[in-house]
């Protein structure tokens, strides 16, 4: 069985997995007693690099890197990510690290609160910010989500490096096509179910977007309530919530090479964030969302609460794929068979906030 990394942020620090011969390890916690509210595998390089964005109680928000999978660490002398004097602000948190494609080797863009979007060019070790969206004429209307407001997901696409889509919360997607040199709000077909105009050009609270692994311009996305879809990029957005027990979530997440297959794990509701019939059920679709099916083999039976926020569910490379998700109540499950049977792989961790993999070996 193929060898996998698996990084686990939680709010007291990060957990470290490795799938050996079929059997899983985990230890940790590295950056005790830091939240980790985003990690980046870049795969790009011969060694995978491990990028990891910390948050300190005492000393603030950090990027670290490693370059041995996690057996040490490093950390810029001066703080990688930092706003210019000029804009007022200051780093709260980062809320995503995202290794660019192959066609943009050493790109690495990190979104924060509050919401900005920055590109380094150095694998991640400085990050510069990208102004035409922090300047973005929309701005002064942005309103927080309840997790605050921030740049939390970025897509990139490997055959194009200049195309970047981002999700604002609570602002809705932004995309550019001219390597962040503009950006164009594209919303169409989302709704914004809090505001009085359910479908305005900006504004509403996208939770998570995930791409395809065959069309590279079909995009998967979880609102704050609706689950929809995209055929041409982002530019509209078709919804596909029909057969879920509930379209409020906040991840979802795209197999990593079959083409029309997503996750999604539904909530009850906005003001009732438990597992949607406190069933603990991951949902699959094969056909890009015109289905869904219920995946709970291995998953516990009983009444469950255990909240998947954003980036908490992941994928990795292999095949069949690894599908992996970890919740609020310190659990952490595993699927080594496209989500057909499950594991559990940890309980009583700190609240899970994200969880990435990657195959290295």
């Amino acid at each position: 069985m193929t060898d996998v990394l698996l990084a686990v942020g939680t709010r007291k620090g990060l957990f470290i997995g490795r799938r050996r011969a079929g059997r899983w390890e985990l230890d940790g916690p590295h950056f005790n007693a830091q939240a980790v509210y985003s990690i980046g595998i870049d795969t790009r390089r011969p060694v995978p690099r491990l990028l990891v964005g910390g948050d300190s109680s005492h000393w603030g928000p950090s990027v670290f890197h490693s370059d041995d999978l996690g057996a040490s660490w490093s950390e810029p002398a001066k703080p990688a990510i930092k706003f210019p004097k000029d804009t007022g602000a200051s780093l709260e948190r980062v809320w995503q690290l995202h290794p660019a494609g192959p066609t943009a080797p050493d790109v690495v863009y990190a979104g924060t609160e509050p919401a900005a979007l920055f590109r380094s060019d150095d694998a991640g070790e400085t990050f510069e910010l990208v102004r035409p969206l922090w300047e973005h004429p929309t701005r002064s209307k942005w309103a927080p989500g309840g997790g605050g407001e921030a740049v939390h997901t970025v897509v990139t696409d490997r055959r194009a490096p200049e195309a970047v889509t981002v999700a604002v919360s609570a602002a809705g997607v932004f995309r550019s096509r001219d390597g962040g040199a503009t950006w164009k709000a594209s919303n169409q077909g989302v709704s914004a179910v809090f505001l009085p105009d359910p479908y305005p050009e900006f504004g509403q609270c996208v939770h998570k977007i995930a791409q395809d692994a065959g069309d590279l311009d079909r995009l998967y996305l979880q609102n704050h309530w609706g689950v929809y879809r995209s055929d041409d990029a982002g530019a509209k957005w078709t919804d596909i919530g029909d057969g879920l027990p509930s379209d409020f979530g906040f991840t979802v997440t795209a197999h990593p090479h079959r083409p029309d297959v997503a996750y999604v794990f539904p909530i009850t509701a906005d003001e009732d964030r438990v597992p949607a019939g406190r069933r603990c059920r991951v949902y699959r679709t094969e056909d890009a969302g015109r289905s869904w099916e219920p995946l709970s083999a291995g998953l516990p039976e009983d009444d469950h609460y255990g909240t998947v926020l954003r980036d908490a569910m992941c994928t990795d490379g292999a095949d069949p794929a690894g599908v992996y998700f970890g919740n609020r109540n310190g659990e952490l499950f595993a699927s080594a068979d496209d989500g057909d049977s499950w594991q559990q792989l940890a309980s009583h961790l700190p609240d899970v906030l994200c969880v990435r993999a990657a195959v290295v070996g």
